[in-house]
């Protein structure tokens, strides 16, 4: 049995997920967060079912690539069972969907999430009525809480027992007089319901157009008579009246099973959005917010690294004086201790303290109005507001900024936005920024290179939007109200995330301590070291760091160990000046994206774009090196 979540972006799909599933999915508090489908094998009254989390969608008819996502699913008639999230709160919006999904004709389940925003709101939904209504079971659920679950799942399994399709909506009778007339000249081997490709050949959603016109000839031109009979009946496009029915029943069945018993309560979050959202004091706060997330990162990383440094060297120096240090026992060991550590002293004190702050910022919904205060910003370089999206999940990971572009309508935009999501400094950048630079130069040089980077993502915008001009629209964005988030799930999706590390880069850090090791041992690091002497040379880098870059691109971390290794101390200060450090940093932080990030490049931008932007930002990476050199030279 395969059972869909389906319903709006943010009503709370992923954490009912997550919530049944364990942590598979990243949730967030802003919309557009899934843009993929992620399943799952879970275990309602001891029978074993598939669970499916869909991107958020608003409506059937796709307008980007992650709601394209969840209509494919949808319509491809191997769903058994639609649970249809809603976020009860505003549930006379969320219906419209609801109506498409019904006509689907798939047994299905409305779970109204959210009850207590609802309640908050003075909103009291009758759910019997509303149960009759529609014709649809209806579950009332408080997701980030885990209430309602249970029985939730339960009433998708009876449901699926029963065979009980889901009944339509109907609309005004002269529209239901077209959409009969349509369906009377489709035929029986459509692969979805012939009342729902009747509506969407008279919305003129472009797939099914497409799909007849290959065909049938004589049907396009019925379907065009009919578009047109409806639209001059109305006075506007046939699209928008139908789109105006689901509002006005959606509106008439929420004033029937439900009622406003008292006005929403104070509350003190309307007052907060005022002065986050202000025109001149939320950027004040923001530069706070993020100079405060910066110092909270730093401060305990800092406090962690010297000490536990310091440990794994006497383990080291004991280690070389009982085995020998020219042996080679002593350089495996020596080197898969260097990775170990490497992992423990260095990237978990910073990487842990940023992942638990950025899931923190996710889930209590400042995010959507970074995106708000950042949509001038981002009209200026050229590019749509939501494109800020992508680019802040870059911080956590460049592979699903890179998905999240899928929002976007306009590929000209992906393209755009995914270039420029690979240059933000994800976690493995961060800990290599912590790591060295705010801890051998100063925070605020570390500071520098944040400001040194969204200052090149923003004039690289602006340079890629002039190349490929485009009029980018406004941005119509939901707002999220402030949740207060739980431990728990701060905690799961911070593991989510650690975990990546620890499962995937660290076994890469140990490995790879040992290879360097060895080849150190027979001489093989000269010549990686040769052959990116250029590079090297040219930015004033010692010839020994040209290896570190290799590994660098497998994954980020890997190039700030591999540094260590390379150089034969952590003292880094003993071997490289500040500026050398601060050259390596700028160099490693911009330069070729790790390989995962190339894979999802070639993926959703093709392979030519993505070899383009590996080169860009291998230039670019050396452009600002040398700059650097050169500013370092005046200071130190």
């Amino acid at each position: 049995m395969k059972m869909a979540l389906a319903g709006q972006p943010n009503c709370g799909k992923s954490t009912i997920f997550n919530y049944v599933s364990g942590y598979k999915a990243v949730t967030s508090n802003f919309p557009g967060t899934t843009v993929k489908y992620t399943a799952s094998k879970i275990y309602v009254d001891g029978y074993t079912c598939e669970c499916i989390d869909l991107p958020g969608t608003y409506s059937l008819t796709s307008t980007d690539a992650a709601e394209y996502e969840s209509r494919k699913h949808l319509m491809s008639g191997g769903i058994d069972v639609i649970i249809n999230v809603v976020d009860a709160s505003l549930l006379s919006r969320s219906l419209e969907l609801t109506f498409q999904l019904m006509e689907l004709e798939i047994p299905m389940v409305l779970c109204l999430n959210m009850v207590d925003e609802a309640h908050r709101k003075g909103i009291e939904i009758d759910l019997k009525k509303l149960s009759s209504i529609l014709g649809i079971p209806v579950v009332e659920t408080i997701g980030v809480k885990g209430k309602g679950l249970k029985e939730l799942f339960s009433e998708a399994l009876n449901i699926f027992k029963k065979a009980r399709k889901a009944e339509t909506i109907k609309y005004s009778r002269d529209v239901e007089e077209i959409i009969e007339l349509m369906t009377a000249y489709l035929k029986d081997d459509l692969r979805v319901p012939k009342r729902l490709a009747a509506i969407k050949l008279l919305e003129g959603d472009e797939t099914f157009i497409a799909m007849i016109s290959d065909r049938d000839g004589d049907l396009s031109k019925r379907v065009t008579e009919l578009q047109n009979i409806l639209s001059n009946r109305h006075g506007r496009s046939s699209d928008m009246v139908i789109s105006s029915e689901r509002h006005s029943q959606a509106m008439n069945i929420f004033e029937q099973a439900a009622e406003v018993v008292h006005p929403p309560k104070g509350d003190i979050r309307v007052q907060v959005d005022n002065i986050v959202m202000h025109p001149y004091v939320g950027y004040v706060i923001l530069v706070l917010v993020f100079y405060g997330f910066f110092n909270f990162v730093f401060g305990i990383g800092e406090r962690a690294e010297g000490p536990l440094m310091g440990l794994f060297e006497f383990f080291t120096q004991r280690l070389g004086e009982t085995m020998g240090s020219k042996t080679v026992g002593f350089l495996v060991l020596n080197g898969a201790l260097q990775g170990i550590a490497g992992g423990i002293a260095i990237v978990l004190p910073y990487l842990v303290p940023f992942l638990i702050g950025l899931a923190f910022l996710e889930d209590v919904g400042y995010l959507p109005r970074v995106a708000f205060l950042m949509d001038s910003f981002m009209h200026r370089i050229g590019l749509h507001g939501k494109s800020v999206f992508p680019l802040i999940l870059g911080y956590g990971c460049n592979v699903p900024a890179i998905m999240a572009t899928r929002i976007l309508e306009s590929e000209r935009d992906r393209f755009i936005v995914s270039v420029l999501a690979s240059l933000v400094p994800c976690a493995a950048r961060t800990t290599i920024i912590f790591g060295l630079v705010a801890f051998f130069i100063s925070p605020n040089a570390a500071l520098a290179i944040y400001a040194l980077n969204i200052a090149v993502i923003a004039l690289s915008g602006r340079i890629l939007s002039m190349i490929l001009p485009e009029v980018t629209p406004g941005m119509i964005m939901e707002i999220p109200v402030y949740h207060l988030p739980s431990i728990r799930s701060t905690l799961a999706k911070s593991w989510y995330r650690i975990r990546e590390f620890i499962v995937i880069a660290w076994p890469l850090l140990i490995v790879g301590s040992v290879i360097l090791s060895l080849m150190e041992f027979w001489g093989m690091d000269q010549f990686i070291n040769a052959m990116l002497w250029p590079i090297t040379y040219l930015v004033g880098l010692p010839e020994a760091v040209g290896t570190t870059l290799i590994f660098g691109v497998l994954r980020k971390e890997l190039s700030m160990i591999m540094l260590i290794q390379a150089l034969g101390t952590p003292h880094i200060l003993t071997v490289m000046s500040k500026m050398q450090v601060l050259v390596f940093t700028v160099f490693v932080v911009f330069y070729i994206p790790c390989l995962a990030t190339i894979a999802v490049l070639w993926r959703e931008i093709g392979s030519k774009r993505a070899l383009l932007t590996v080169l860009f930002t291998l230039i670019l990476a050396t452009g600002l090196a040398l700059a650097a050199r050169v500013l370092g030279a005046f200071i130190w």
